[in-house]
């Protein structure tokens, strides 16, 4: 398993928070993880407009930076984990690491369900990606241009989109710094949800559920933060 953290927080944040019980279930039930984080490594912006890796050198990224000791690994995996807060959508350097798998495509192009995709090359060994996310609004309707954004890119690759570990308002999921009983059960539910994708090979809609439910009246939390404009 490669994970991805693309929070600028790195391993401090709420992202952190939730990706790190969702790891650990995989690693009891038998898998290798290694995890990155973007913030850290020297990743460029693509800028190659003609396609380098597509067309001129295909597989190879002009770019010398961190990525090309990442591309490596990434082939060697069975999973890529993403785990990303909601920005607008998403944090810089995570955008950029989204755009730099650009190498790992083959432009094979196909018709598939009226859509264009492409493929993962062959020496890539990701079968599936999965989506562990945080956000501060309170509904789950919020990340609905993130969960699109990762299974769009599983679709292009011909992969598996194995879900969205999703957790809205994650910021009441401690108080005074500490995580809550109600915060414990959900990183319980979500290491749970890491244990049955590597034994069970999916996790049920139930888990999702749960790990994303109300923890706060939604007044309650639109109180809590326009208390900061008055």
């Amino acid at each position: 398993i490669i994970a991805i953290n693309g929070s600028p927080k790195n391993e401090k944040g709420n992202t952190a928070m939730l990706l790190k019980p969702f790891l650990e279930g995989m690693e009891e039930a038998g898998a290798e993880v290694e995890i990155f984080y973007p913030e850290r490594i020297d990743i460029k912006p693509c800028s190659c407009g003609k396609m380098y890796c597509w067309y001129e050198k295909p597989g190879v990224c002009c770019i010398k930076d961190g990525m090309q000791d990442i591309y490596p690994m990434l082939k060697q995996a069975d999973i890529l984990v993403l785990a990303t807060p909601v920005y607008i959508p998403l944090p810089g350097r995570m955008q950029d690491f989204i755009n730099r798998m650009c190498p790992l495509i083959i432009p094979l192009l196909e018709n598939r369900g009226g859509r264009t995709r492409a493929r993962f090359r062959k020496d890539v060994g990701i079968r599936k990606i999965v989506l562990v996310s945080t956000g501060g609004w309170w509904e789950k309707d919020n990340f609905e241009i993130l969960v699109h954004i990762v299974k769009e890119l599983a679709e292009n690759a011909s992969v598996e989109f194995a879900g969205a570990i999703l957790r809205p308002h994650a910021l009441v999921m401690k108080s005074r710094g500490k995580v809550t009983k109600d915060g414990e059960d959900i990183l319980d539910e979500v290491k749970r949800a890491g244990f049955a994708l590597i034994k069970d090979g999916n996790i049920k809609q139930e888990v999702f559920d749960i790990i994303s439910r109300p923890l706060i009246p939604e007044d309650e939390l639109r109180s809590r933060y326009n208390r900061f404009c008055d």
